[in-house]
């Protein structure tokens, strides 16, 4: 009995045979299945693509004498003596099973098994950058910064963050995003994604914060990402009622320096103090000049004025005593 059975099998692997009898393919994608027929017995028979665990409960989702009006994902081409062609797209994880390439046959159709087998798109290395364009800030105070993680290639992908500690590495936020700020930041600490899904997970580059002016509300902190400017947030610790005197420098470095960060700070509150002054001292010394030219031509005018005045009192005086002295002398 079971050899009977074995030579029919044979014949029907000779009268129809495919160019796979597994095909693994990811979510969203498709495949192309190619089968040759005897074209001798077989050339306007109807073949058909056919889902079920055995030849008999097989469900038919597409044959080859309605190819026309297929709108959905399958299709099934007879291209004669070129062969058979089955098409499937939109391939999604329900898809995952046993499927039959049939050739309608009296009394006993020719059919041959096809296990397909759909898995998850695998992640790729995840990316990380700032939502904000970090150089277009002209200034800053103690702003927060926020930064995704996101993969090119995968689905249904989830995200986390994690800080990289000396002993363990400390899940940080469940999300793509990442929020850093004064509260949550601290010294000298490095974050990475987790991006992963059933089949495979991908970490990130490393993400360093340097907190160079420690502060709950405004503080001054650098975030260096590779591929990315150095974030340096410069910001006064003091509350004050008028935004602090701050700027923000980006400056493409792959490492960071906190003595190098911290003197850049400090040499820039100089330079905003030094224009500062060069915009108020002039003021003053034009001030100061001018009222001492003034007063200066005040005690002049003075001056000139007394000597005139004592002049003409000495000339008077002196025409008094000549008047007084001719008389005498003509008596």
């Amino acid at each position: 009995m079971k050899i009977p059975c074995l030579i029919l099998l044979f014949q029907a692997s000779l009268q129809l045979q495919c160019d796979k009898g597994q095909i693994a393919a990811h979510i969203g994608g498709e495949f192309i299945l190619s089968c040759k027929y005897d074209t001798n017995h077989f050339l306007f028979n109807k073949k058909y693509w056919c889902r079920g665990d055995s030849r008999g409960t097989c469900e038919i989702l597409a044959d080859s004498e309605h190819v026309k009006k297929t709108s959905g994902r399958f299709l099934v081409l007879d291209a004669r003596r070129k062969g058979l062609f089955v098409k499937v797209t939109g391939l999604q994880l329900d898809d995952t099973g046993v499927y039959w390439v049939g050739i309608d046959k009296i009394y006993a159709d020719i059919m041959t098994s096809v296990n397909v087998f759909i898995t998850e798109v695998p992640v790729s290395k995840p990316r990380i950058w700032p939502l904000t364009s970090l150089a277009d800030r002209s200034t800053c105070w103690g702003h927060p910064v926020t930064v995704r993680c996101g993969c090119a290639e995968g689905t249904d992908i989830r995200y986390a963050w994690y800080q990289r500690t000396h002993h363990k590495d400390l899940p940080v936020h469940p999300s793509s995003d990442l929020y850093l700020h004064c509260g949550s930041v601290e010294k000298g600490s490095d974050y990475y994604c987790v991006a992963s899904n059933d089949i495979s997970t991908e970490e990130s580059e490393i993400l360093s914060v340097q907190v160079l002016l420690p502060a709950d509300r405004s503080c001054s902190y650098a975030v260096n990402m590779q591929g990315q400017n150095i974030y340096d947030c410069t910001a006064s610790t003091t509350e004050v009622q008028t935004p602090p005197l701050a700027t923000c420098k980006t400056t493409v470095s792959s490492h960071s320096d906190p003595t190098n960060q911290l003197s850049q700070i400090n040499q820039t509150h100089q330079d905003l103090l030094f224009k500062r002054t060069q915009t108020w001292l002039p003021l003053w010394y034009t001030l100061l000049r001018w009222g001492s030219f003034a007063s200066l031509l005040i005690f002049l005018c003075v001056v000139l004025k007394c000597t005139k005045t004592r002049l003409r009192k000495s000339a008077k005086r002196k025409r008094r005593v000549h008047f007084k002295q001719v008389p005498h002398l003509v008596q």
